[in-house]
């Protein structure tokens, strides 16, 4: 061996250099039109993570939310955070084939803030940071940004349970 690392390989210690659409896919139960990460990089196992967001005016939500000025809706960058996160966890598990029992449920949002309109032809990146993990729960602070400027930023926490208690975590059915 040369010591150069293989094409498409980082070669930093604990640093995953990309997640792809179809990687995305298999660590995320949601589908289009609710799947709102395109790729995931620059993943440090336990700590951080970027998600990216390609904004287009395809997005279903365009129509209603506003046809005459197209803003994506906060709630919706709210979302991407947390699928963000949802991929680091996953990656920071062991991958797909060992957390796929596992799903991930939102407990809160704190801070959320929403600095300027993302509209389409923005590239929102999702720059997501663990800030705390206790068993189930981890907490994340995340910062959006569309070229250098900040467009929005909170803080939110998830739990991760196994899909066999999730009827449990509703309070049973």
């Amino acid at each position: 061996m040369d010591g150069t690392a293989n094409p498409g390989q980082d070669a930093t210690a604990g640093v995953t250099p990309l997640v792809d659409i179809m990687g995305v896919i298999k660590s995320l139960p949601q589908r289009y039109p609710f799947l709102l990460v395109d790729r995931v990089v620059d993943i440090v196992h336990g700590q951080s993570a970027i998600g990216i967001k390609n904004v287009t005016i395809n997005e279903e939500f365009f129509q209603g939310h506003f046809p005459h000025y197209p803003v994506m809706p906060g709630v919706l960058m709210i979302e991407a955070f947390a699928q963000t996160g949802a991929v680091l966890a996953v990656e920071t598990l062991g991958g797909p084939e060992v957390t796929k029992d596992l799903g991930v449920f939102f407990m809160s949002v704190e801070s959320a803030k929403f600095r300027r309109p993302v509209i389409p032809g923005d590239q929102l990146r999702m720059h997501v940071q663990i800030e705390r993990r206790r068993g189930p729960v981890w907490r994340f602070k995340c910062v959006a940004r569309v070229d250098s400027h900040i467009v929005a930023d909170a803080n939110y926490t998830f739990m991760v349970v196994p899909r066999d208690k999730q009827s449990e975590f509703r309070g049973g059915v």
